[in-house]
Protein backbone atom coordinates (compact mmCIF):
# COMPACT_ATOMS: atom_id res chain seq x y z
CA UNK A 1 0.00 0.00 0.00
CA UNK A 2 1.51 3.60 -0.96
CA UNK A 3 0.69 5.52 2.40
CA UNK A 4 1.39 9.53 2.20
CA UNK A 5 0.66 10.10 5.81
CA UNK A 6 -0.18 8.56 8.85
CA UNK A 7 -1.16 9.71 12.57
CA UNK A 8 -3.71 9.48 15.15
CA UNK A 9 -6.89 11.95 14.69
CA UNK A 10 -9.72 12.35 17.06
CA UNK A 11 -13.19 12.68 15.93
CA UNK A 12 -12.57 14.29 11.83
CA UNK A 13 -12.10 10.95 10.28
CA UNK A 14 -14.68 8.42 12.42
CA UNK A 15 -15.73 7.69 15.90
CA UNK A 16 -13.33 8.33 18.56
CA UNK A 17 -9.42 8.43 18.31
CA UNK A 18 -8.37 6.87 14.85
CA UNK A 19 -5.30 5.49 13.06
CA UNK A 20 -5.43 7.36 9.81
CA UNK A 21 -4.08 5.75 7.11
CA UNK A 22 -3.57 8.43 3.58
CA UNK A 23 -3.54 6.26 0.89
CA UNK A 24 -1.78 7.70 -2.38
CA UNK A 25 -3.26 8.26 -5.89
CA UNK A 26 -7.11 10.11 -6.79
CA UNK A 27 -8.99 10.34 -9.33
CA UNK A 28 -10.44 13.43 -9.90
CA UNK A 29 -8.52 16.91 -9.60
CA UNK A 30 -9.68 19.10 -7.29
CA UNK A 31 -8.16 22.70 -7.20
CA UNK A 32 -9.21 23.07 -3.65
CA UNK A 33 -7.77 19.62 -2.28
CA UNK A 34 -5.98 19.85 1.13
CA UNK A 35 -3.71 16.95 -0.10
CA UNK A 36 -2.61 17.49 -3.35
CA UNK A 37 0.54 15.62 -2.60
CA UNK A 38 -1.65 12.32 -2.38
CA UNK A 39 -3.55 13.26 -5.86
CA UNK A 40 -0.89 10.91 -8.31
CA UNK A 41 -0.87 7.44 -8.40
CA UNK A 42 2.83 7.61 -8.82
CA UNK A 43 3.46 9.98 -6.51
CA UNK A 44 5.29 13.47 -6.49
CA UNK A 45 8.84 14.66 -5.25
CA UNK A 46 8.11 17.37 -2.23
CA UNK A 47 10.51 19.83 -1.41
CA UNK A 48 10.77 21.99 1.84
CA UNK A 49 12.55 25.19 1.35
CA UNK A 50 13.94 25.45 5.10
CA UNK A 51 15.93 21.72 4.64
CA UNK A 52 16.77 21.96 0.76
CA UNK A 53 20.57 21.05 -0.57
CA UNK A 54 21.49 22.10 -3.45
CA UNK A 55 23.79 18.87 -3.54
CA UNK A 56 21.04 16.37 -3.33
CA UNK A 57 20.41 17.48 -7.53
CA UNK A 58 23.28 16.90 -9.67
CA UNK A 59 21.78 18.50 -12.45
CA UNK A 60 21.32 21.52 -10.98
CA UNK A 61 17.93 22.02 -10.06
CA UNK A 62 18.43 22.94 -6.72
CA UNK A 63 19.14 26.76 -6.50
CA UNK A 64 19.35 27.92 -2.35
CA UNK A 65 15.52 27.83 -1.16
CA UNK A 66 14.09 27.26 -4.69
CA UNK A 67 13.86 24.12 -6.92
CA UNK A 68 13.61 24.83 -10.89
CA UNK A 69 10.41 22.16 -11.27
CA UNK A 70 12.06 22.24 -15.29
CA UNK A 71 14.89 20.32 -14.36
CA UNK A 72 13.07 18.18 -12.36
CA UNK A 73 10.52 17.32 -15.51
CA UNK A 74 12.94 16.34 -17.89
CA UNK A 75 15.23 14.06 -14.86
CA UNK A 76 15.12 10.22 -15.22
CA UNK A 77 17.23 9.26 -12.22
CA UNK A 78 15.76 11.04 -9.37
CA UNK A 79 18.98 11.07 -7.42
CA UNK A 80 17.34 13.46 -5.12
CA UNK A 81 15.30 10.76 -3.66
CA UNK A 82 16.78 7.26 -5.11
CA UNK A 83 20.11 8.17 -3.47
CA UNK A 84 19.23 10.43 -1.30
CA UNK A 85 17.13 10.92 2.07
CA UNK A 86 16.65 14.29 3.18
CA UNK A 87 13.91 16.25 5.08
CA UNK A 88 14.60 18.99 1.65
CA UNK A 89 13.60 16.66 -0.92
CA UNK A 90 11.17 13.30 -0.33
CA UNK A 91 9.04 11.32 -2.67
CA UNK A 92 5.46 11.81 -1.38
CA UNK A 93 4.56 8.30 0.09
CA UNK A 94 6.17 5.13 1.05
CA UNK A 95 4.87 1.43 1.01
CA UNK A 96 3.65 -0.78 3.58
CA UNK A 97 1.89 -4.15 3.26
CA UNK A 98 -2.01 -4.72 3.98
CA UNK A 99 0.12 -7.55 6.77
CA UNK A 100 2.33 -4.12 8.32
CA UNK A 101 -0.88 -2.30 8.73
CA UNK A 102 -2.51 -4.36 10.21
CA UNK A 103 0.28 -5.16 12.80
CA UNK A 104 0.74 -1.53 13.16
CA UNK A 105 -2.91 -0.79 13.94
CA UNK A 106 -2.79 -4.14 16.79
CA UNK A 107 -0.04 -2.76 18.79
CA UNK A 108 -1.58 0.80 19.15
CA UNK A 109 -4.96 -0.67 19.73
CA UNK A 110 -5.15 0.90 22.96
CA UNK A 111 -4.79 3.92 21.39
CA UNK A 112 -8.66 3.83 19.99
CA UNK A 113 -10.39 5.02 23.00
CA UNK A 114 -14.53 6.49 22.57
CA UNK A 115 -14.94 4.22 20.02
CA UNK A 116 -11.93 4.38 17.88
CA UNK A 117 -10.44 2.50 14.97
CA UNK A 118 -8.78 3.08 11.61
CA UNK A 119 -9.41 4.77 9.08
CA UNK A 120 -8.12 4.33 5.10
CA UNK A 121 -8.85 8.10 3.32
CA UNK A 122 -6.71 9.77 0.66
CA UNK A 123 -6.15 11.04 -1.84
CA UNK A 124 -8.55 8.13 -2.73
CA UNK A 125 -8.47 4.86 -0.62
CA UNK A 126 -10.57 3.07 -2.99
CA UNK A 127 -7.34 3.39 -6.13
CA UNK A 128 -5.82 0.80 -3.71
CA UNK A 129 -8.86 -1.86 -4.35
CA UNK A 130 -7.36 -5.19 -3.53
CA UNK A 131 -5.08 -3.99 -0.36
CA UNK A 132 -7.63 -2.01 0.77
CA UNK A 133 -10.02 -4.84 1.39
CA UNK A 134 -7.40 -7.08 2.47
CA UNK A 135 -6.16 -4.91 5.20
CA UNK A 136 -10.35 -4.02 5.93
CA UNK A 137 -10.89 -7.62 6.46
CA UNK A 138 -8.02 -8.29 8.82
CA UNK A 139 -8.69 -5.34 11.15
CA UNK A 140 -12.78 -6.43 10.98
CA UNK A 141 -11.99 -10.06 12.00
CA UNK A 142 -9.55 -9.16 14.45
CA UNK A 143 -12.02 -6.36 15.73
CA UNK A 144 -10.64 -3.04 15.29
CA UNK A 145 -13.30 -0.74 13.68
CA UNK A 146 -12.92 0.63 10.48
CA UNK A 147 -13.76 3.51 8.87
CA UNK A 148 -13.15 4.61 4.79
CA UNK A 149 -13.05 8.22 3.47
CA UNK A 150 -13.97 7.99 0.31
CA UNK A 151 -14.85 10.37 -2.90
CA UNK A 152 -17.47 7.40 -3.80
CA UNK A 153 -16.41 7.00 -7.39
CA UNK A 154 -15.04 3.34 -7.12
CA UNK A 155 -17.92 0.92 -9.26
CA UNK A 156 -17.28 -1.78 -6.43
CA UNK A 157 -17.53 -0.03 -3.23
CA UNK A 158 -20.82 -1.76 -2.43
CA UNK A 159 -17.80 -4.98 -1.80
CA UNK A 160 -16.27 -3.51 0.82
CA UNK A 161 -19.43 -2.45 2.54
CA UNK A 162 -18.94 -5.58 4.92
CA UNK A 163 -15.86 -4.65 6.25
CA UNK A 164 -15.69 -0.78 6.88
CA UNK A 165 -18.19 -0.13 10.21
CA UNK A 166 -18.10 3.61 9.64
CA UNK A 167 -18.41 4.91 5.61
CA UNK A 168 -17.57 8.63 5.24
CA UNK A 169 -18.47 10.10 1.63
CA UNK A 170 -18.08 13.00 -0.44
CA UNK A 171 -21.05 14.51 -2.03
CA UNK A 172 -19.55 17.44 -3.70
CA UNK A 173 -21.90 18.10 -6.58
CA UNK A 174 -25.50 16.58 -8.13
CA UNK A 175 -25.12 17.84 -11.44
CA UNK A 176 -23.10 15.93 -14.20
CA UNK A 177 -21.91 19.17 -15.68
CA UNK A 178 -20.61 20.93 -12.81
CA UNK A 179 -19.21 18.02 -11.06
CA UNK A 180 -17.29 17.12 -14.13
CA UNK A 181 -15.46 20.74 -14.74
CA UNK A 182 -14.21 20.87 -11.10
CA UNK A 183 -13.25 17.45 -10.58
CA UNK A 184 -12.94 15.62 -13.86
CA UNK A 185 -15.20 13.11 -13.48
CA UNK A 186 -19.07 12.80 -13.76
CA UNK A 187 -20.83 12.69 -10.03
CA UNK A 188 -23.67 9.60 -11.24
CA UNK A 189 -21.66 6.77 -9.94
CA UNK A 190 -20.83 8.65 -6.45
CA UNK A 191 -24.95 9.62 -6.63
CA UNK A 192 -25.58 5.61 -6.90
CA UNK A 193 -22.92 4.26 -4.40
CA UNK A 194 -24.14 7.24 -1.66
CA UNK A 195 -27.63 5.51 -2.38
CA UNK A 196 -26.73 2.12 -2.24
CA UNK A 197 -24.61 2.77 0.80
CA UNK A 198 -27.96 4.51 2.52
CA UNK A 199 -29.56 1.87 1.53
CA UNK A 200 -27.61 -1.13 2.88
CA UNK A 201 -25.27 0.38 5.18
CA UNK A 202 -25.29 0.53 8.78
CA UNK A 203 -23.61 3.75 9.28
CA UNK A 204 -23.29 6.37 6.57
CA UNK A 205 -21.64 10.14 6.65
CA UNK A 206 -22.14 11.88 4.11
CA UNK A 207 -20.07 15.69 3.59
CA UNK A 208 -20.72 18.28 1.54
CA UNK A 209 -17.57 20.32 1.64
CA UNK A 210 -18.83 23.74 0.58
CA UNK A 211 -16.66 26.22 -2.03
CA UNK A 212 -17.09 29.77 -3.11
CA UNK A 213 -18.38 29.91 -6.78
CA UNK A 214 -18.55 26.03 -6.79
CA UNK A 215 -21.28 24.79 -4.99
CA UNK A 216 -22.65 26.93 -2.85
CA UNK A 217 -25.42 28.31 -4.87
CA UNK A 218 -29.64 28.62 -4.00
CA UNK A 219 -29.92 26.10 -6.74
CA UNK A 220 -26.83 23.98 -5.26
CA UNK A 221 -28.63 23.72 -2.04
CA UNK A 222 -31.90 23.02 -3.86
CA UNK A 223 -30.47 19.94 -5.39
CA UNK A 224 -28.55 18.86 -2.53
CA UNK A 225 -31.59 18.82 -0.22
CA UNK A 226 -33.57 17.03 -3.15
CA UNK A 227 -31.04 14.04 -3.08
CA UNK A 228 -31.02 14.03 0.64
CA UNK A 229 -34.02 13.73 0.76
CA UNK A 230 -34.22 10.56 -0.85
CA UNK A 231 -31.38 8.91 0.85
CA UNK A 232 -32.23 10.06 4.44
CA UNK A 233 -32.67 7.36 7.63
CA UNK A 234 -31.98 6.41 10.71
CA UNK A 235 -28.40 4.77 9.37
CA UNK A 236 -27.35 8.28 7.48
CA UNK A 237 -26.03 11.47 8.91
CA UNK A 238 -25.02 14.53 7.00
CA UNK A 239 -22.56 17.22 7.30
CA UNK A 240 -21.71 20.87 5.64
CA UNK A 241 -17.79 21.45 5.59
CA UNK A 242 -16.42 25.34 4.78
CA UNK A 243 -13.86 25.49 2.39
CA UNK A 244 -10.52 26.06 3.58
CA UNK A 245 -7.03 26.41 2.19
CA UNK A 246 -5.16 24.57 4.57
CA UNK A 247 -3.17 22.96 1.54
CA UNK A 248 -2.05 25.68 0.07
CA UNK A 249 1.96 25.12 0.92
CA UNK A 250 1.27 21.62 0.13
CA UNK A 251 0.93 22.96 -3.33
CA UNK A 252 3.58 24.50 -3.12
CA UNK A 253 5.69 21.89 -1.56
CA UNK A 254 4.84 20.07 -5.10
CA UNK A 255 6.17 22.55 -7.06
CA UNK A 256 2.28 23.36 -8.56
CA UNK A 257 0.22 26.70 -8.35
CA UNK A 258 -2.57 26.77 -6.08
CA UNK A 259 -5.32 28.32 -7.49
CA UNK A 260 -8.08 28.94 -5.57
CA UNK A 261 -8.75 32.83 -4.85
CA UNK A 262 -10.07 34.37 -1.58
CA UNK A 263 -13.53 34.42 -3.49
CA UNK A 264 -13.79 30.14 -2.44
CA UNK A 265 -14.02 31.45 0.80
CA UNK A 266 -18.49 31.12 1.37
CA UNK A 267 -19.80 33.63 3.31
CA UNK A 268 -20.93 32.58 6.98
CA UNK A 269 -24.62 33.63 6.41
CA UNK A 270 -24.57 31.30 3.25
CA UNK A 271 -22.43 27.92 5.12
CA UNK A 272 -24.95 28.61 8.31
CA UNK A 273 -27.81 28.72 5.77
CA UNK A 274 -26.72 25.22 4.62
CA UNK A 275 -26.44 23.94 7.58
CA UNK A 276 -29.74 24.85 8.67
CA UNK A 277 -31.51 23.83 5.34
CA UNK A 278 -30.07 20.44 5.73
CA UNK A 279 -30.69 19.69 9.05
CA UNK A 280 -34.65 21.24 8.98
CA UNK A 281 -35.35 19.27 6.24
CA UNK A 282 -35.05 16.14 8.21
CA UNK A 283 -31.82 14.77 7.67
CA UNK A 284 -29.92 14.18 10.85
CA UNK A 285 -27.19 16.56 10.76
CA UNK A 286 -23.85 15.65 12.35
CA UNK A 287 -20.82 18.12 13.12
CA UNK A 288 -17.56 16.39 13.44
Amino acid sequence: MKIFQKGFNYSQDGSGNRLVYHLQGCNMKCPWCANPEGMRPEGVIMADSEWLLETVCPHGAVKGTQVDREVCRTCEKKECVTEHKTKGMYLSYEEETPEEVFREACAGELMFYDGGGVTFTGGEATLQYEELKKALRMLKEYGINTAVETNGTHPALAGLFPYIDELIIDCKHCSDTKHTAYTGIPCGGILHNIREAAARHPKVHVRVPLIGGVNDGEDDLEAFLEFFSGIRGENVTFEVLAYHEFGRKKWEACGWKYEMTRNAFVKDEVLKGFRKAVAESGCRYKKT
